[in-house]
Protein backbone atom coordinates (compact mmCIF):
# COMPACT_ATOMS: atom_id res chain seq x y z
CA UNK A 1 0.00 0.00 0.00
CA UNK A 2 1.27 3.28 -1.07
CA UNK A 3 0.26 6.61 0.60
CA UNK A 4 0.85 10.50 -1.52
CA UNK A 5 -0.05 13.64 0.14
CA UNK A 6 -1.32 16.81 -1.62
CA UNK A 7 -1.87 19.85 -0.21
CA UNK A 8 -4.90 21.97 -1.17
CA UNK A 9 -3.98 25.40 -0.16
CA UNK A 10 -4.03 24.90 3.68
CA UNK A 11 -5.66 21.71 3.96
CA UNK A 12 -3.39 18.46 3.84
CA UNK A 13 -4.66 15.29 2.32
CA UNK A 14 -3.29 12.02 2.34
CA UNK A 15 -4.51 9.50 0.04
CA UNK A 16 -3.77 5.87 0.32
CA UNK A 17 -3.73 3.54 -2.36
CA UNK A 18 -4.76 0.06 -2.34
CA UNK A 19 -4.01 -2.80 -4.70
CA UNK A 20 -7.07 -3.39 -7.32
CA UNK A 21 -7.86 -7.01 -6.00
CA UNK A 22 -8.15 -5.31 -2.60
CA UNK A 23 -11.24 -2.86 -3.85
CA UNK A 24 -12.37 -5.29 -6.00
CA UNK A 25 -15.64 -7.28 -3.76
CA UNK A 26 -15.85 -10.99 -5.46
CA UNK A 27 -19.20 -11.68 -5.81
CA UNK A 28 -21.07 -14.73 -6.59
CA UNK A 29 -24.88 -15.31 -7.86
CA UNK A 30 -26.23 -18.56 -5.60
CA UNK A 31 -29.31 -20.20 -5.03
CA UNK A 32 -30.40 -22.02 -1.69
CA UNK A 33 -31.79 -25.21 -1.17
CA UNK A 34 -34.21 -25.35 1.49
CA UNK A 35 -35.58 -28.81 2.64
CA UNK A 36 -38.32 -30.00 4.48
CA UNK A 37 -37.83 -33.36 6.20
CA UNK A 38 -40.63 -35.31 7.97
CA UNK A 39 -40.21 -35.95 11.90
CA UNK A 40 -42.08 -38.20 14.32
CA UNK A 41 -42.71 -35.56 17.22
CA UNK A 42 -46.16 -34.55 19.21
CA UNK A 43 -45.25 -30.83 18.46
CA UNK A 44 -44.15 -30.32 15.01
CA UNK A 45 -44.41 -33.11 11.34
CA UNK A 46 -41.84 -31.69 10.13
CA UNK A 47 -38.64 -29.50 9.92
CA UNK A 48 -36.86 -26.95 7.42
CA UNK A 49 -33.12 -26.82 6.68
CA UNK A 50 -30.83 -25.20 4.88
CA UNK A 51 -29.90 -28.23 2.73
CA UNK A 52 -27.20 -26.54 -0.06
CA UNK A 53 -25.89 -23.62 -2.21
CA UNK A 54 -25.47 -23.89 -5.64
CA UNK A 55 -25.29 -21.55 -8.88
CA UNK A 56 -28.01 -19.40 -9.11
CA UNK A 57 -30.78 -20.97 -11.74
CA UNK A 58 -32.73 -17.81 -12.37
CA UNK A 59 -35.96 -17.45 -12.00
CA UNK A 60 -38.43 -17.60 -9.29
CA UNK A 61 -38.38 -20.42 -6.24
CA UNK A 62 -39.75 -23.39 -7.17
CA UNK A 63 -40.03 -27.13 -5.89
CA UNK A 64 -37.39 -29.26 -6.86
CA UNK A 65 -38.29 -32.60 -5.08
CA UNK A 66 -41.56 -33.86 -3.80
CA UNK A 67 -41.84 -37.28 -2.71
CA UNK A 68 -42.76 -39.43 0.55
CA UNK A 69 -43.51 -36.14 2.51
CA UNK A 70 -39.82 -34.76 1.76
CA UNK A 71 -40.04 -31.36 0.33
CA UNK A 72 -36.86 -29.57 -1.61
CA UNK A 73 -37.37 -26.11 -3.22
CA UNK A 74 -34.95 -23.74 -4.97
CA UNK A 75 -34.55 -19.94 -3.76
CA UNK A 76 -32.19 -17.93 -6.63
CA UNK A 77 -31.45 -14.31 -6.77
CA UNK A 78 -28.77 -14.36 -3.52
CA UNK A 79 -24.91 -13.18 -3.79
CA UNK A 80 -22.47 -14.15 -1.66
CA UNK A 81 -19.89 -11.13 -1.54
CA UNK A 82 -16.09 -11.02 -0.16
CA UNK A 83 -15.71 -8.08 2.19
CA UNK A 84 -11.71 -7.07 3.00
CA UNK A 85 -13.29 -6.28 6.85
CA UNK A 86 -14.90 -10.08 7.24
CA UNK A 87 -11.78 -12.06 5.97
CA UNK A 88 -11.00 -13.37 9.21
CA UNK A 89 -14.72 -15.18 9.64
CA UNK A 90 -13.51 -16.18 5.96
CA UNK A 91 -10.94 -18.10 7.34
CA UNK A 92 -12.32 -19.28 9.95
CA UNK A 93 -14.91 -20.96 7.82
CA UNK A 94 -12.48 -22.08 5.10
CA UNK A 95 -9.82 -23.48 7.78
CA UNK A 96 -12.79 -25.44 9.49
CA UNK A 97 -12.60 -28.70 7.16
CA UNK A 98 -15.91 -27.96 6.23
CA UNK A 99 -16.50 -24.96 4.14
CA UNK A 100 -19.72 -23.79 4.07
CA UNK A 101 -21.96 -21.02 3.54
CA UNK A 102 -24.58 -19.62 6.24
CA UNK A 103 -28.19 -18.79 5.53
CA UNK A 104 -30.53 -16.84 7.47
CA UNK A 105 -33.88 -18.01 7.35
CA UNK A 106 -37.45 -15.86 8.03
CA UNK A 107 -40.50 -16.85 8.58
CA UNK A 108 -43.39 -14.55 8.24
CA UNK A 109 -45.78 -16.47 10.12
CA UNK A 110 -44.77 -20.02 12.75
CA UNK A 111 -46.77 -21.79 10.46
CA UNK A 112 -45.86 -20.61 7.17
CA UNK A 113 -42.86 -21.94 5.45
CA UNK A 114 -39.38 -20.38 5.42
CA UNK A 115 -37.84 -18.62 3.32
CA UNK A 116 -33.46 -17.87 2.98
CA UNK A 117 -33.28 -14.00 3.67
CA UNK A 118 -29.58 -13.53 3.83
CA UNK A 119 -26.40 -15.71 2.32
CA UNK A 120 -22.74 -15.31 3.71
CA UNK A 121 -19.37 -16.97 3.93
CA UNK A 122 -18.35 -15.60 7.29
CA UNK A 123 -18.49 -17.07 10.24
CA UNK A 124 -18.17 -14.15 11.97
CA UNK A 125 -21.11 -12.22 9.96
CA UNK A 126 -23.47 -15.76 10.68
CA UNK A 127 -22.71 -14.99 14.41
CA UNK A 128 -23.63 -11.84 14.41
CA UNK A 129 -27.28 -12.94 13.05
CA UNK A 130 -27.51 -15.27 15.32
CA UNK A 131 -26.62 -12.86 18.13
CA UNK A 132 -29.29 -10.46 16.93
CA UNK A 133 -31.90 -13.30 17.02
CA UNK A 134 -31.53 -14.42 13.27
CA UNK A 135 -31.88 -18.28 13.00
CA UNK A 136 -28.87 -19.61 10.82
CA UNK A 137 -27.79 -22.85 9.35
CA UNK A 138 -25.12 -23.92 7.56
CA UNK A 139 -25.55 -24.94 4.15
CA UNK A 140 -22.62 -27.42 2.03
CA UNK A 141 -20.98 -25.55 -1.18
CA UNK A 142 -19.46 -27.54 -3.57
CA UNK A 143 -15.81 -27.88 -4.12
CA UNK A 144 -15.23 -25.37 -7.03
CA UNK A 145 -16.55 -22.98 -4.49
CA UNK A 146 -14.81 -23.57 -1.36
CA UNK A 147 -11.95 -23.30 -3.07
CA UNK A 148 -12.96 -19.98 -4.32
CA UNK A 149 -13.45 -18.88 -0.61
CA UNK A 150 -9.78 -20.24 0.04
CA UNK A 151 -8.18 -19.09 -2.54
CA UNK A 152 -9.61 -14.96 -2.10
CA UNK A 153 -8.63 -15.97 1.98
CA UNK A 154 -5.17 -17.23 0.36
CA UNK A 155 -4.52 -13.72 -1.14
CA UNK A 156 -6.24 -11.48 1.00
CA UNK A 157 -5.83 -12.31 4.56
CA UNK A 158 -3.16 -13.25 7.16
CA UNK A 159 -4.19 -14.63 10.40
CA UNK A 160 -2.32 -12.71 13.44
CA UNK A 161 0.33 -14.63 15.50
CA UNK A 162 -1.34 -15.38 18.41
CA UNK A 163 0.49 -13.69 22.13
CA UNK A 164 0.96 -15.82 24.78
CA UNK A 165 -0.36 -13.53 28.24
CA UNK A 166 1.92 -14.61 30.88
CA UNK A 167 -0.07 -15.27 33.91
CA UNK A 168 1.23 -12.55 36.65
CA UNK A 169 1.63 -15.54 38.92
CA UNK A 170 4.68 -16.51 36.86
CA UNK A 171 6.01 -13.02 37.31
CA UNK A 172 7.63 -13.59 40.38
CA UNK A 173 7.80 -11.28 43.60
CA UNK A 174 10.45 -9.15 42.11
CA UNK A 175 9.19 -8.85 38.92
CA UNK A 176 6.43 -7.36 40.02
CA UNK A 177 7.78 -4.80 42.64
CA UNK A 178 10.14 -3.84 39.77
CA UNK A 179 7.15 -3.41 38.28
CA UNK A 180 4.63 -1.20 40.59
CA UNK A 181 8.17 0.95 41.43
Amino acid sequence: MGAETISLRHLRVTRFRYSAGMRDVPTRAVAVILERIPIESPWATHQWQAAGVIDDVGGEPRVLLERDGRLQKVFPGFEVKLHRDEAEGYYLNASSGEPCLFVSLRFDEPEADPYPFLVTASYSEAARWMDGGERVDRAGVGLEFAEWIGQWVEDNYRPEPRKRIRPKSFEGREGRLRKDG
